[in-house]
């Protein structure tokens, strides 16, 4: 196993990353798109391209995801991929019915340098796009940024292409989600509605990437934003954008496009970011909060100072995307935990900003990194040099966790051994109380292994 050649000598790499904390841009953009209503997504570049995204969000989704590909050739590998573009809308239209197509760029596409607005005009011009139906689109080389960048462009995407302001606003709120799995956007949907919000939620796999068996194949489940809504997303009176990093562009192109004003909040992971995910929603909504939502607050606290000889100085160790990192970082400091080693592959400086403010004066000793050099192949050096209780993580962790011998909560994307994602929240303060069942299931898990026989005992 690689892994088990990790050093513990941490030395300079300028030009090697090894184990990667993200994926590619496609994916992101792919999920996002997947979050419209009667929409097929469209990988432009290779067939082995598209078939990667599809089956990276279907073996964490556990569902099939469908998608068309342009399907480039040698020949539109040299002189551009515009013929097969305006041919597969058309097909597209004609053969499998959508509503609307979503269409991202790949490496090859955008290396070519194939301008995705003209072709698309193009096909419009051509008669290849039905009356009513719609084709939008976004640039994502997968060379630079992450699934996480690819996620935001193709919600910035939606805005672009979609969203139109008659001047007259609607009264109703945009909630733009950030990445995150369908039953978060779900128990996101939840809160709102308990607050009496009108408001309308894009992107929104909810219902679409995690459908249940009937016996019959839907290939436009009854999930996602409708149309007509993204459309009217221009007159509403403001937006909530949860998870900066994947939607505070979209949110600052419908601001510019249509003067719709925002507010950028994190995912609502823990009790503070909570907190502060519903009082900007209180706010923006011009709602009150019920009682219902205080309680379910207070047993998050209560589960928390009940289980505090269990968490309080127990070292993690995090790796994945900054809009889940930081407040899961928050969250685990609330509980009196020391984050002390964080990487995400998804570059910006904010989280580093935030990281030191938050972080470094309650755990001096952290360290974090995220972007170029920041892979797993450090963080797993960082463990060996002084190991950690608990690593949270994707799917990828499972090795640092069984070479060290550490428990291992899956969080994140992808998760490719484990089901219950897509079905149960993390966020919001029922999703905090799962985080923290789960963590402290582990400990409590490894404590009993661990334990001699005359301290093993039935009530701990």
């Amino acid at each position: 196993m690689l892994l088990r050649h990790t050093t513990k000598d941490i030395k300079e790499r300028k030009a090697l990353t090894i184990n990667p904390a993200k994926t590619c841009q496609p994916v992101g953009a792919m999920y996002a798109a997947l979050g419209i209503h009667g929409c097929l997504p469209h990988s432009h570049g290779s067939q082995g391209c598209c078939s990667y995204h599809r089956s990276a969000l279907t073996r964490h989704y556990k569902e099939p995801i469908m998608a068309a590909t342009s399907s480039f050739t040698e020949g539109s590998s040299v002189f551009g991929g515009q013929a097969n573009l305006v041919q597969a809308i058309d097909n597209i239209f004609t053969i499998y019915e959508p509503e609307i197509i979503a269409v991202h760029s790949t490496c090859l596409s955008e290396t070519i340098g194939d301008d995705l607005k003209q072709i698309t005009e193009k096909a419009k011009d051509n008669g290849k796009i039905p009356e009513g139906k719609h084709v939008i689109f976004c640039n994502t080389p997968s060379y630079v940024g992450s699934h996480v960048t690819g996620y935001s462009n193709m919600v910035s995407g939606i805005v672009k292409c979609l969203s139109e302001s008659t001047g007259k606003t609607n009264d109703k709120i945009n909630l733009i989600s950030g990445w995150v799995e369908p039953s978060d956007m779900k128990e996101v949907k939840r809160l709102a509605t308990l607050m009496g919000a009108n408001f309308t939620m894009f992107p929104d796999t909810s219902d679409v990437v995690d459908t249940p068996q009937t016996g019959t194949y839907q290939m436009y489940p009854k999930g996602g934003a409708k149309i007509p809504d993204l459309i009217a997303a221009g007159d509403s009176k403001a937006s909530l954008a949860f998870g900066e990093w994947a939607t505070k562009d979209a949110a600052i192109k419908l601001e510019n496009k249509c003067k719709v004003p925002f507010e950028a909040t994190d995912l609502p992971i823990g009790v503070r970011a909570t907190d502060r995910f519903i009082m900007e929603l209180s706010k923006l909504a011009e709602v009150a909060i019920p009682d219902e939502i205080t309680t379910e607050r207070g047993k998050l606290v209560d589960m928390i100072t009940d289980m505090q000889q269990y968490l309080n100085g127990k070292r993690v160790a995090l790796f994945g995307d900054p809009d889940q990192l930081i407040p899961l970082v928050e969250f685990l400091l609330d509980m009196n935990m020391k984050p002390v080693y964080i990487v995400s592959g998804t570059p910006g400086k904010k989280m580093q900003e935030k990281l030191e403010e938050m972080l470094l004066p309650v755990v001096p000793e952290a360290k974090f990194q995220n972007g170029k050099g920041a892979d797993m192949y450090l963080l797993h050096q960082w463990i060996k040099n002084e190991g950690v209780d608990l690593l949270i993580g994707n799917t990828y962790g499972k090795y640092i966790s069984r070479d060290e011998n550490i428990p291992f909560l899956r969080m994140g994307f992808p998760i490719l051994d484990r089901v219950g994602h897509s079905y149960f929240p993390t966020l919001g303060y029922m999703g905090g109380l799962r985080i923290l069942e789960k963590i402290l299931d582990l400990i409590m898990d490894k404590q009993d292994l661990d334990s001699p026989e005359r301290e093993f005992e039935l009530v701990m």
